[in-house]
């Protein structure tokens, strides 16, 4: 079964900057388009930015501009380069293949954005 692990969350001031990372654990990265999804509590999950295969990018408006999405498919590893944070960037942050679906979503990482 596909796990996956993010990390690189913190608490950061407006302004500032953070970088997100999601290893996976099987050898199928490559394969899939991957996403990053933010949850804040009490709303639905949704997505942030996603890359494909061939790392074409999507990014929800809100962060256009400011978020740059990457991957390194030797690491199975996906990156959310996160600039001029605002405080509605806050949230838990998930990765997962694109669209979702069958895999089970890890922990998160917990982004605070605050003076």
């Amino acid at each position: 079964q596909v796990q996956v692990v993010e990390s690189g969350g913190g608490l950061v001031q407006p302004g500032g900057s953070l970088r997100l990372s999601c290893v996976t654990s099987k050898n199928i990265f490559s394969m899939y388009a991957m996403g990053w999804y933010r949850q804040v509590l009490g709303k639905e999950r949704e997505l942030v930015a996603a890359i494909t295969t061939r790392s074409s990018t999507l990014y929800a408006d809100s962060v256009k501009g400011r978020f740059l999405i990457s991957r390194d498919n030797a690491k199975n590893t996906v990156y959310l380069q996160m600039d001029n944070m605002k405080p509605e960037d806050t949230g838990v942050y998930y990765c997962s293949k694109y669209p979702s679906g069958s895999w089970p979503w890890g922990q998160g990482t917990q982004v605070t954005v605050s003076p």
